[in-house]
């Protein structure tokens, strides 16, 4: 079966490449691409409030009203208008892409599918709301809007009588048709923030703002849009006459012509098909068994003091604090909700139990993944650094969802791939420095902003910082740890970025008195870190 995924993340990685020369650091749209729909959201209640107030229903005074506020009042009212026309657009175009490139990236399978799922009845009352616009404006485009919408809602026959015959005659229509239409273009919004607000419910800290910079710009861009192409009415609708040549809004309007030429019942079939594909996408086609196992972080009571750290970290709330259950003298202990669990191990990270130079006591932390557990990275930082030089060899620590580490070949460097960056513990960089493993320790993780798990990198860099436990002890030489937050294409910069790092390194193991490897292994400083 082909993948599509495929093709889409390679273009998507292209873009954010191109982005990224335009952009500030952290300002990538392609990193915001929520923020920024909400950010349009925001832009349309306001705008549309301030045209609401303007707005007569009627026959004849919506078309008017609309039309005062566009040519007689333009310094503001016509503003408002584009405004509230082109950040209707941006919404648009915002959410497709938003599902787009989640789904090159599979950021929909598995425990992640209930945002996905939540997120189809957004793309409907969307389109829901941005037609009904259009039907207030009562032009010649709001006429064959109408006639269309009618016909292909009359073919389900729930309705006592036709629709499509209040659109026969001008008298057949009257000042209570637009005031149901202004009711759903109110109501529909509202529901679509209900929606929204389920749609964040299982993520962590939703980024519902973007950069402010990139808001100021956006707003500015919208503005500059509305005074250099102005919305406009496309002449006072006449049920009389047949609309002549008509200019679509294609964000909202692309698929009106295609119900022009195919049945009402092909265009019925086709809308309802995609919806319920797009629903059951998370489970078709079936997961890979690497995808359908699920890697659930674990507890363990014996080590867990009930710090909370593990639940503070976790991206999407598949932790919780609850009452001590084994009669330890802590006040709760963490459960996990192996239905919300990403198995991103971001917790075992944030464990302070997960130390490794614990060694006359078993290493088991208080939470951990099975899979990759914290004894196992032990296991593989030590193996993978037995045929390193000690003045100038390299450990690298990469994120699974980054550059693959399996394709970096470079001297005297070796990896440990991780499922996330945050899912290592501070005190293995001491660990690895301290009893000589490596002179230094690179961290590798998705590109800064957009961490496949969210906050990966951000808290990594918060450990580092101090500013955030458990933090890395300031014995620590900073200088000997790099850092490097890449797309999964940035193999070649990773690679350049690392043989910057090993240059700068010789000089300081020398000025040290850099250890051999394992001299100092046995000095044990049984959870020293605990």
């Amino acid at each position: 079966m082909i993948d599509l995924r495929r093709p889409l993340r390679w273009c998507f990685l292209h873009l954010e490449r191109w982005l990224d020369a335009v952009f500030p650091a952290g300002w990538n749209p392609l990193h915001q691409l929520g923020a920024l729909g909400f950010f349009y959201y925001w832009v349309v209640a306001v705008s549309g409030i301030y045209v609401y107030v303007l707005f007569d229903t009627g026959t004849t005074e919506a078309y008017e009203s609309v039309e005062f506020m566009t040519v007689e009042q333009w310094y503001l009212g016509g503003v408002m208008r584009s405004l509230h026309r082109y950040a209707s657009d941006g919404m648009v175009l915002m959410m497709v892409v938003h599902v787009l490139r989640e789904f090159s990236l599979g950021r929909y399978r598995g425990p992640r599918w209930f945002t996905w799922f939540t997120g189809v009845p957004v793309l409907w009352l969307v389109m829901i709301a941005g037609i009904s616009g259009y039907w207030l404006v009562w032009d010649q485009l709001a006429q064959y809007i109408a006639l269309e919408t009618a016909d292909w809602l009359d073919w389900l026959g729930i309705f006592g009588e036709p629709i499509a015959r209040n659109f026969n005659t001008a008298s057949a229509l009257d000042d209570r048709f637009f005031t149901l239409l202004i009711f759903i273009h109110i109501v529909v919004p509202l529901l679509l923030l209900l929606v929204l607000w389920i749609h964040l419910q299982r993520v962590s800290r939703p980024q519902i703002n973007p950069k402010r910079g990139l808001a100021v710009g956006t707003l500015a861009m919208l503005l500059a849009l509305s005074f250099w192409k102005p919305a406009v009415s496309q002449g006072p609708a006449d049920l009389a006459a047949v609309p002549g040549e008509l200019g679509l809004d294609w964000f909202y309007l692309g698929f009106y012509p295609l119900m022009e030429r195919l049945s009402d019942a092909a265009v019925w079939g086709f809308a309802v098909a995609l919806t319920l594909l797009l629903a059951a996408l998370p489970w078709l086609p079936p997961m890979r068994k690497a995808e359908a196992t699920a890697n659930t972080a674990v507890v363990d009571l014996g080590n867990c003091n009930g710090c909370q750290r593990c639940a503070d970290d976790c991206p999407y709330n598949a932790i919780a604090m609850v009452p001590r259950s084994d009669g330890m003298a802590f006040d709760l202990e963490a459960r996990v909700d192996s239905d919300l669990c990403t198995s991103c191990g971001i917790c075992m990270g944030a464990c302070p139990t997960a130390t490794p130079f614990r060694r006359r006591s078993e290493l088991i932390p208080g939470i951990e993944l099975p899979q990759a557990s914290a004894r196992a990275l032990r296991e593989d930082l030590e193996a993978a650094t037995s045929g390193l030089d000690g003045e100038s060899g390299v450990v690298v620590f990469g994120c699974a969802h980054g550059p693959k580490l399996e394709r970096l070949d470079l001297p005297n460097v070796a990896s440990v791939a991780l499922p996330c960056i945050a899912a290592l513990p501070p005190s293995y960089i001491d660990y690895a420095l301290s009893r000589g493993f490596a002179a230094g320790v690179f961290l590798a993780g998705c590109h800064e902003g957009d961490c496949y798990h969210r906050f990966g990198v951000a808290w990594m860099e918060e450990r580092l910082a101090g500013e955030r436990d458990p933090a890395l002890r300031r014995r620590v030489p900073r200088e000997r740890i790099g850092q490097a937050w890449l797309a999964e294409d940035g193999l070649s910069d990773l690679a350049s970025a690392i043989e910057d790092f090993q240059a700068g390194l010789a000089p300081q193991a020398a000025s040290a008195g850099a250890e051999p490897v394992r001299k100092r292994l046995e000095e044990e400083e049984v959870g020293s870190h605990a």
